[in-house]
């Protein structure tokens, strides 16, 4: 098996129940996502809200902005919950959410969150009590809180005065310097408010998500070592595609390598028609490849080379990787610890042998002329040389036999 490099140990946080997940104390990191469809279409909103549970996602974010969103999501919890979809719901707020959790208690008590932006809770002599209002309906439905700050709406009358107060230093800071610490400041000041409100230390999750990615590290860096809230990460307004994966894990890498973080979201702009759990996937195999956390077996393969000259190679890797990640929903109910399964899938003889060893079940092809022979590994020792047209269906069939007979069939 291949040595991994051993993450810091992770920052303590006291433990948050969102309905039956935990976040922070201890628990594993959290994936999240959240819906881009109309919430009060509950037919649409309770099928993305499945895709993306059966895609991985412990707990989902619904937008809540409208009457008709409110009314609507009491029943996207009532068909979640006749389709055996458990994952929680988050209900995101912003501008009106006072207003909406007061004049809609069903939705209050469907929701297992609520997400309070407290940049758009109101200006001026509106904000506490608007924001004490929302806090009012977390403390009469006992639900946590996530106080989630973001730059592209940062609380402005804050900002202004730690401008002001920078300007007016013997010493002033630089302005990115200060924005920083004003995204800090709302949050922790934000939380303090809840709790002289009542919410309990327990019930409350922060964030501070920004769109730069040394940004991102500094602000939650900084908060970090400032409050032993559960943190959620994320990097806003990602981007779409090769963007968004790299700026994402290029952020996020650095700071749970520090420990840092109990939930997570990759905020993932989807190509038009495209699929939302993507952003899931992402999120897992962030997770996975740093060793923080085991879902799917995971699949090594080589980039190919001038020895890999035909397209049997990619084809092979790519209908193993679609495979194991197909049956993985079955294997995971049936087997306890598939997920930790390594695999490799490998395209010439150079490294090929080597790394079909090192891996749990693996398997090589010659390279020049990728003629279709292929030996298989099985925990080290070469077991089968696979030929023909046939190859990739052949290894399914012995990465079945092999889940079978390796892991414990749950009771």
């Amino acid at each position: 098996m291949n040595a991994r490099i051993a993450p810091l140990q992770r920052r303590r946080s006291v433990a948050v129940m969102v309905g039956s997940v935990q976040v922070g104390g201890g628990a594993p990191l959290v994936v999240q996502s959240m819906t881009n469809t109309d919430t009060a279409d509950v037919d649409a909103t309770v099928r993305q809200v499945a895709e993306l549970a059966r895609a991985g996602s412990e707990l989902v974010r619904i937008t809540v902005n409208t009457d008709e969103a409110a009314a609507a999501v009491p029943r996207i919890r009532e068909q979640l919950d006749a389709q055996g979809i458990a994952a929680p719901l988050i209900g995101d707020f912003h501008y009106n959410g006072h207003k909406l959790l007061t004049a809609h208690p069903a939705a209050a008590a469907a929701l297992a969150k609520y997400r309070i932006n407290p940049g758009n809770v109101g200006r001026g002599s509106k904000h506490d009590p608007q924001f004490a209002t929302m806090i009012a309906a977390a403390l009469k439905y006992e639900r946590p809180v996530r106080i989630g700050v973001n730059w592209g709406s940062l609380d402005q009358d804050l900002l202004t005065r730690m401008m002001d107060d920078n300007a007016a230093s013997a010493s002033p800071k630089d302005a990115k310097e200060v924005m920083h610490e004003a995204m800090v400041a709302s949050a922790l000041g934000s939380a303090q408010r809840a709790e002289e409100l009542g919410l309990g230390h327990d019930r409350i999750i922060l964030s501070c998500k920004m769109s730069g990615v040394q940004d991102l590290i500094d602000v939650y860096t900084r908060l970090a070592g400032r409050c032993d809230y559960p943190l959620h990460l994320g990097l806003t307004e990602a981007g779409m595609g090769s963007k968004g994966i790299v700026a994402s894990t290029a952020a996020l890498a650095v700071l749970l390598q520090q420990g840092i973080g109990d939930t997570l979201r990759i905020s993932l702009t989807p190509e038009p028609g495209g699929d939302r759990s993507r952003e899931v996937i992402v999120a897992q195999e962030i997770l996975q490849t740093m060793g923080l956390r085991a879902f799917t077996p995971l699949v090594a393969a080589c980039p190919g080379c001038g020895r890999t000259t035909s397209t049997v190679f990619q084809q092979l890797a790519q209908d193993i990787q679609s495979y194991i990640r197909t049956r993985m929903p079955d294997w995971k109910r049936a087997y306890a610890g598939v997920e930790n399964m390594q695999v490799a899938v490998m395209g010439c003889v150079v490294n090929g042998p080597g790394e079909s060893k090192h891996a749990n079940i693996g398997i090589s092809l010659p390279g020049t002329g990728e003629k279709p022979v292929a030996p298989v590994y099985v925990d080290g020792e070469k077991t089968i040389t696979l030929k023909g047209d046939m190859i990739a269906t052949e290894f399914q069939q012995i990465v079945e036999d092999y889940v079978r007979s390796r892991y414990r069939a749950r009771t």
